[in-house]
């Protein structure tokens, strides 16, 4: 009897024991959570909702399992302010990514990033030049300590660009001096450009307009000098054949005759271009 009731109760343990499911693999809910919010984000991004984009990867970045998923949410949030030309929030995101993850692979990106928004904040050369400097001396921190990153070539791009604003300032405020006959503040502009310019397109400019202060104020020896370097260095130029008009009196500049564009290359190119898309 005691027997049975023993192999009865075995019966019914192996039957419970086999109906039993085995439990599903259950993810935890703030990982899950995390998931669904980055998702959310990507998918607005999508849409082109680039403001609701960034929040809910700001929101999704602290929930995150891992620190590589997190560093991207804020990246990625960073870059959505950036799209919308939120400029100011945008380059905070990113100084923060960098204190926050300064092991991550895309650093040097964000350091791009925060020297690009500066640079399309840049205002016209006539106004504050603040934003040509700071864009300026973001641009050449990268340089010095990203060279070899495909992002270097467009910023070095970018700083010629900057130095030609700059330059354009000082010769529009020596300009200005001309016009009022304040020779010595001129002439502190124009060597401004020579001295630290000297790689933009105003540098012939500057020489001419030095040679022309100097002649108009006596100081002949002076303007002779200037003339030389002139001459040594962009003889062909026209702003050349203006200063040794001023010199020599005589000299007549020879009118030159118009050449017609070769236009070929860059018809090419557009072709090209065209094709791709």
């Amino acid at each position: 009897m005691y027997q049975k009731l023993i192999y009865l109760f075995l019966i019914i343990f192996l039957i419970a024991a086999c109906s039993k499911k085995e439990p599903a693999l259950i993810v935890p809910a703030p990982k899950a959570e995390s998931f669904l919010v980055y998702e959310e984000a990507i998918e607005a991004m999508k849409q082109g909702d680039y403001f609701y984009a960034s929040k809910k990867f700001s929101e999704a970045e602290p929930i995150l399992p891992k620190i590589e998923y997190s560093s991207k949410a804020a990246l990625m949030s960073s870059y959505c302010l950036y799209l919308i030309n939120f400029y100011p929030e945008a380059s905070a995101n990113l100084e923060r990514f960098i204190k926050q993850y300064p092991a991550d692979k895309n650093i040097a990106y964000a350091h791009y990033l925060i020297a690009i928004s500066m640079y399309e904040q840049i205002l016209d050369e006539k106004k504050d030049i603040s934003p040509l400097l700071k864009s300026k001396e973001k641009i050449e921190f990268f340089l010095k300590n990203f060279p070899e990153t495909e992002y270097a070539l467009d910023l070095r791009f970018k700083k010629d660009l900057i130095n030609n604003q700059l330059a354009a300032k000082e010769m529009y405020v020596a300009k200005y001096y001309i016009t009022v006959q304040k020779w010595i503040p001129a002439m502190n502009r124009l060597k401004t450009i020579v001295a630290d310019y000297s790689e933009t397109v105003f540098i012939e400019e500057a020489l001419h307009r030095l040679v022309e202060i100097n002649y108009k104020i006596g100081l002949i020896d002076e303007a002779n000098a200037v003339a030389a370097i002139l001459g040594y260095n962009y003889n062909s130029s026209e702003w050349y054949e203006q200063s040794y008009k001023i010199i020599n009196k005589n000299y007549k500049i020879p009118k030159k005759s118009e050449q017609k564009k070769d236009d070929g290359l860059v018809k090419k190119a557009i072709k090209k271009i065209l094709k791709k898309d």
